[in-house]
């Protein structure tokens, strides 16, 4: 099941779209890494997910379809709106008292302990750091034990060590207590250590979504060839790979595994599994003339801006 879908979703603001025709599928138990430029519409899409922003067009199905799904849903976008008279034991009280929290005085000193504020929680939120400050709003997002989490830049403001153990501990609640979790971040190598899933958004339409299997994949080793007759060549290199002709071997060595993107300079990257040995035999084989072949390796950061500077499809 998804818990959350989201279909031909629309938001306008005075009369400008700013989130056009989005879908989205967040598998429950998922770590949903969800990447995008400043400006791109994560903070707008994941407030209409959270039921603060309505609209203009579109679905959003939450736990299946359920009608109650919104209040299973914890969350910090932008920012933990705290009250900076408050110390951070009482923001968590007034909070947990309006949501019907049974027996709030040991939850809330529990969450503030989970998060790295047990000793700070009668210190003053006016005195806390933009990390602290970050920290007690994953606190608050964790009241009334929602099943998702959505979170907008959690990691934002916390030092390394810090950033290493939030990380550790959104892991943990994932595995332990199977919360879906949704985060945004721009911090893409803190992403890649604990997401199970990636959605990238630009200019208000989703790119693509996929597994951290496929990004593993596809952020591996890709060969760029670039022949003399390029439609021919991609035309041959599609058939070959989903068919059972004369050349089985290089089928199933590459077959479902593989993925073939033809460049605008008439060039074909092939990435996935793929032997290029082979490639270049079939090529030969079929009277292909090969000006280009070569090995080419693309990192994280690399992959996720091409997706994100592309057109939507």
């Amino acid at each position: 099941m998804d818990v959350v879908t989201v279909r031909a979703l629309a938001k306008r603001y005075a009369g400008r779209r700013v989130i056009d025709d989005f879908e989205m599928h967040v598998p429950q138990g998922a770590i949903y890494g969800f990447v995008g430029k400043n400006g791109a519409g994560k903070s707008t899409v994941m407030k209409m997910i959270a039921g603060l922003v309505t609209p203009t067009g579109g679905e959003i199905a939450l736990f299946g379809g359920q009608t109650q799904g919104i209040q299973r849903i914890g969350m910090l976008i932008e920012n933990p709106g705290l009250m900076s008279n408050l110390n951070a034991f009482d923001t968590m009280m007034t909070q947990a008292i309006a949501f019907g929290v049974p027996d709030p005085k040991p939850v809330c000193h529990n969450l503030l302990a989970q998060v790295g504020l047990g000793d700070v929680g009668r210190k003053p939120v006016k005195g806390f750091s933009l990390g602290m400050k970050q920290r007690l709003g994953i606190a608050l997002a964790l009241l009334g034990n929602p099943d998702l989490l959505l979170l907008d830049e959690p990691l934002n403001g916390l030092d390394p060590e810090a950033a290493r153990s939030m990380r550790n501990y959104l892991v943990n609640l994932n595995q332990t207590r199977g919360i879906t979790i949704v985060i945004s971040s721009h911090v893409l190598d803190q992403l890649e250590r604990m997401c199970t899933h990636y959605g990238v958004i630009a200019n208000g339409r989703m790119m693509r979504e996929m597994t951290a299997d496929d990004v593993t994949r596809e952020c591996g080793q890709s060969l760029r060839v670039r022949t003399a007759d390029p439609t021919r060549t991609m035309a041959l290199l599609e058939d070959c790979l989903g068919s059972d002709r004369n050349l089985p071997s290089i089928g199933e060595r590459i077959g479902a595994q593989t993925r073939l993107v033809a460049e605008p300079d008439g060039s074909i990257i092939i990435s996935g599994a793929f032997d290029a040995d082979q490639v270049l035999s079939i090529l030969h084989a079929n009277g292909q003339e090969v000006r280009e072949m070569s090995v080419q390796s693309k990192d994280m950061e690399e992959y996720f801006v091409s997706l994100m500077e592309s057109r939507g499809r």
